[in-house]
């Protein structure tokens, strides 16, 4: 489709009508016809995505690109296997928040109820495509989606396999809409449609956030960048650290819950960094270390101001020798962005400060932060992770993707 094909206010009219009706149909039926669908249409979805990989690695993308935006049959198996349980999830309409009855007798009931229409603009990963028109249809919400143009091909075949199930289940296709435009102007557009979208969710870097929040006119809930630290604490199991940290940066470095910063407690530096970053640099990892860090292990490059505050988003980490955990928890505050942040540590005195005083959306102890996930924390696929502390905090799942609204009845009273 081009650019000049794109009627954002039509397909937001479409997205508003077909959102008025998907509280009453059997949004979990549809559901699974979509995860069947997108295992039929297999052959055609990562034939796409094979096109947009390819496009991204001639431009000479980073892998950890290529890695957001590749799938594969074993990952879209999982989109599906994440839509499957979404689908099993409880209903979150309907529910009952608070009720009682007044003097006057009026029966006062506040229930959760759709937003209706929401948009979502993200970045490269493809899953974000289906577990954002997933959670949005569980919730009875209609899902204006706008994913990067790297995964423009990926997402017309995700969207196009979406729509198709949800006609032959009987729901309006309409729920889920594609921006298939690269034109930014679009975007511009979406932020202003005050009145045609209810909601707006961005999903990515810095800037991609910063932008929809310095445009918005609508309201956004905003998901975090993730700078995210891992602290060894002076009363840490080593062995236990190094396959934390390891875990945190190297299983999938591309993502927000992985590690960006290592803080290690200067009582067990000697110990731990010369054998942990030696693991790390085997697995590709570029280090960047204070000058304590570097007197240990010489062949991590010199750390700068900026690698403290960077999401690398790669194979690479800052890594700094602190005095104590009072240090840390300062680091922490100074650079980290609320998202996840952990302690690996075997003393509880520390454990639970740590836990107290870190603001952040997740706070582990003796565990990586990769676990940070909507699916992981057993809220099926998610929609983002927020690090803002109105309506969303952390995982945001179906719980966050329902308002409510107040039901009363009465029986002719009126107010004196």
């Amino acid at each position: 489709m081009n650019d000049t094909l794109v009627d954002l206010a039509a397909l937001l009219t479409k997205a508003r009508q077909a959102s008025r009706s998907l509280a009453d149909t059997d949004r979990n039926g549809a559901l699974r016809a979509l995860a069947e669908q997108l295992g039929a249409e297999q052959e055609a979805i990562l034939a796409a995505n094979t096109e947009d990989v390819a496009a991204e690695r001639a431009r000479g993308s980073t892998a950890a690109l290529l890695d957001r935006l590749s799938l594969s049959p074993a990952r879209l198996a999982a989109m599906a296997e994440g839509v499957r349980q979404v689908a099993a999830l409880p209903d979150p309409l309907g529910r009952v928040l608070d009720g009682k009855t007044l003097q006057n007798g009026l029966r006062v009931r506040k229930v959760t109820v759709p937003f209706g229409v929401i948009g979502m603009i993200y970045e490269s990963r493809p899953n974000v495509t289906v577990d954002a028109a997933t959670l949005a249809i569980k919730a009875g919400n209609a899902a204006v989606l706008r994913g990067s143009a790297s995964a423009l091909a990926s997402n017309r075949a995700l969207v196009a396999a979406m729509r198709r199930a949800l006609a032959k289940a009987g729901l309006p296709m309409d729920a889920v809409q594609l921006i298939d435009s690269a034109d930014r102007e679009l975007v511009t557009e979406l932020l202003a449609a005050r009145g045609r979208v209810d909601l707006v969710i961005p999903r990515g870097g810095h800037a991609l956030i910063s932008q929809v929040v310095e445009h918005a006119k609508v309201p956004v809930i905003e998901t975090g960048v993730g700078n995210c630290h891992v602290y060894v604490d002076a009363g840490a199991d080593l062995a236990k650290a190094k396959a934390i940290i390891l875990n945190a940066k190297v299983q999938r470095p591309g993502v927000c819950n992985a590690a960006e910063t290592l803080l290690v407690h200067r009582a067990v530096a000697q110990a731990f960094l010369s054998e942990a970053l030696a693991a790390l640099a085997g697995h590709g990892v570029m280090l960047f270390g204070c000058p304590r860090t570097r007197a240990i292990y010489p062949a991590a490059q010199p750390a700068t101001e900026d690698d403290w505050a960077t999401e690398y988003l790669d194979l690479k980490l800052a890594v700094r020798v602190v005095d104590d955990l009072e240090a840390a928890l300062e680091h922490i505050c100074r650079y980290g962005t609320q998202h996840s942040e952990a302690i690996v540590t075997e003393s509880l005195t520390s454990a639970r400060r740590f836990q107290d005083e870190v603001d952040a959306a997740a706070v582990y102890v003796n565990a990586s932060t990769r676990f940070t996930d909507g699916f992981e924390f057993g809220l099926g696929a998610e929609i983002g992770i927020s690090t803002q502390k109105l309506h969303a905090r952390g995982p945001m799942g179906l719980a966050e993707l329902v308002t409510s609204k107040y039901l009363i009845e009465g029986e002719g009273q009126v107010r004196l």
